[in-house]
């Protein structure tokens, strides 16, 4: 099965040379997201939950239009500018996923993210 470009005007439409995702054999590969408003094109950075809380909207928007659930991501990576937002940033990260079955996850303090935001996110997803 050749590689599908999976793209949405309900997430920000990339910045560069790459795609808001690629599927292949039954795998998401979503590309990082930061807060863009995909309607407004504004970046959201009022506070870091209101932050994590555009970027998590971004997220779903990009697996749901490649027909897959937020139930479906095997893994995230986060990416955050200070560690010590951590507590802040799970606690919205955390209501978009049950517990039980939450994806596995990779969290790291960069120097710097794409216009300076405070926190990036990609994941990788099952589409059935």
């Amino acid at each position: 099965m050749p590689k599908q470009i999976v793209s949405t005007d309900q997430a920000p439409a990339p910045v560069g040379a790459y795609n808001q995702a690629t599927l292949a054999n039954g795998v998401l590969y979503v590309s990082g997201q930061i807060a863009l408003h995909p309607e407004s094109g504004d970046l959201i950075t009022t506070d870091i939950e209101a932050e994590t809380e555009q970027v998590m909207e971004n997220l779903k928007a990009i697996v749901e239009a490649a027909g897959s659930s937020m139930e479906q991501i095997l893994k995230c990576e986060v990416f955050v500018s200070d560690m010590e937002n951590f507590g802040r940033i799970n606690t919205v990260y955390a209501r978009y996923f049950n517990e039980d079955t939450a994806p596995a996850r990779a969290l790291v303090q960069v120097a710097n993210l794409p216009k300076y935001v405070n926190v990036e996110i990609s994941c990788i997803a099952v589409v059935e």
